[in-house]
């Protein structure tokens, strides 16, 4: 049984671009966190919360684990479980693009691989279709119509509703959307890193061109790993991720970057905000971006971070002085 007042405007939902969609403000990654080697009842428990809160929009990718396929794999027994009687209230997501699977025909951007990715999806997370289906990442070895012809024809075959692109550069990213276009498939959503930390979508105008062409923006990693929390203000606690062997956040990166986060805890504290609040805050000020995909190891973390919506609002002020230490590049 799931809350009912789930829609009591706890969660403002944004068009995603000029389409008929709304996707959520914050959204749910299964980057890390819903492998195999985490805990399953967490995991359960972080998706059926953030659905209790209206987020709607889960997104996944064939690799996310570990192992690779495992996020899937959980996801699907959750659905299967829980949401069997609200698949039509999710949006579900996922990618092809990154190394699958050993072999010539197990990553990039392929026909044969993206479609057979696409189905392998499918059978993990148990449903017969997925709302987007995303290339995660530009092929420089394969000709642009072939991969967008393995976006159109997922489309088109009802095996996705709609198709969205991911880490692409701007040149590239035209040319996709334009490709997609002439064969009658409108790219509704693309995703890239984005946080006042990594702020090259926007100094590079994608974000502008985005907004120009009616494409929604999902962004990821909008607390930087991490970083944008107030657990790195003081050094690196031997709990965190910086602390450990995740390949994703090392210890020379906090340590690099702690003297400009120390400044952006005190704009936070000025604020009478917690860090992390001010930054996804931050990510959300522009109508570029319809929503910031967030991790979450449990579910008082994924309630801390939905917190931020129901926050006072950070005042230009704040956001002017983020610009002065981290200005675009």
């Amino acid at each position: 049984m799931f809350d009912p007042d789930r829609y009591d405007g706890r969660m403002p939902y944004r068009r995603c671009g000029d389409s008929g969609l709304l996707l959520p403000a914050i959204s749910l990654g299964f980057w890390q966190n819903f492998g195999h080697a985490d805990d399953f009842n967490e995991a359960r428990n972080i998706t059926r919360r953030a659905f209790d809160h209206g987020l709607t929009h889960f997104d996944l990718a064939n690799n996310y684990g570990p192992p690779p396929g495992a996020a899937e794999e959980n996801v699907g027994r959750i659905l299967r479980d829980d949401f069997a009687a609200h698949r039509d209230e999710l949006i579900i997501a996922t990618k092809a693009g990154y190394v699958m699977s050993p072999g010539p025909y197990g990553g990039w951007g392929s026909r044969k691989y993206l479609l057979s990715s696409l189905d392998q999806s499918l059978k993990r997370l148990r449903l017969d279709y997925v709302d987007i289906f995303y290339h995660h990442r530009a092929d420089p070895n394969t000709r642009l119509e072939e991969t967008m012809s393995a976006l159109a024809t997922a489309v088109n075959s009802g095996r996705a509703l709609y198709a969205g692109l991911s880490n692409y550069p701007l040149p590239r990213l035209k040319e996709a959307v334009s490709i997609l276009r002439d064969m009658g498939i409108r790219c509704l959503i693309y995703q890239p890193p984005y946080s006042i930390l990594r702020r090259d979508v926007e100094a590079s105008g994608t974000l502008d061109h985005l907004l120009e062409e009616g494409i929604g923006t999902a962004v990821f990693s909008p607390l930087a790993q991490g970083m944008l929390t107030p657990k790195y203000l003081d050094g690196i606690p031997t709990d965190s991720r910086a602390a450990s062997e995740s390949p994703f956040l090392q210890a020379e990166q906090v340590l690099a970057r702690q003297a400009q986060l120390r400044s952006l805890g005190k704009i936070a504290d000025d604020a009478g905000l917690p860090l992390h609040h001010l930054a996804l805050q931050w990510t959300l000020r522009t109508p570029a971006v319809t929503t910031a995909i967030i991790g979450a190891r449990t579910v008082r973390q994924l309630d801390d971070s939905l917190a931020a919506l129901n926050a006072s609002p950070a005042g230009a002020d704040a956001f002017r002085a983020i610009d002065a230490i981290a200005p675009l590049a």
